[in-house]
């Protein structure tokens, strides 16, 4: 900082030097965009398949449905194509209580699940469950 010194002798501060706020401002913004992909939830990485054991009591016997991991179904132990599965499931429908437990292989894409999702919905079985393996929580 310089000081002035007026015709009067009383010296005082003709500007601020913000030079240190602006080095400091600087390092904290470098620091928040090093920080930044760090701070996104690991749950990207998912692997799901591996859930704690629940035991559910069941009042009516619900339908089987397997995909594969080629994508192909199997419905209570039968091959079905696409078509054949949503006139079974729109025959089932009619019954309130008719739910679908979906086992899909740990390597079926997501899409195939959400396709089977919107077959089952547009026949009108809303009830899902998904089938998964016991012995582990989610890594």
């Amino acid at each position: 900082m310089q000081m002035n010194k007026n015709e009067g002798g009383m010296g005082s501060m003709a500007e601020i030097n913000v030079t240190p706020l602006v080095d400091v401002m600087l390092v904290l913004l470098v620091v928040f965009i090093l920080t930044a992909p760090l701070i996104v939830p690991q749950s990207m990485k998912v692997n799901l398949p591996k859930t704690q054991a629940v035991t559910l009591q069941e009042k009516n016997k619900k339908m089987e449905l397997v995909i594969e991991s080629s994508g192909a179904l199997t419905l209570d132990g039968k091959q079905v194509s696409d078509k054949e599965l949503e006139r079974a499931l729109s025959a089932a429908s009619s019954n309130p209580e008719a739910a679908l437990a979906i086992q899909a292989d740990k390597g079926v894409p997501y899409g195939r699940v959400a396709e089977i999702m919107a077959i089952s919905q547009g026949a009108g079985v809303v009830k899902l469950s998904f089938v998964t393996l016991a012995g582990g929580g989610v890594k």
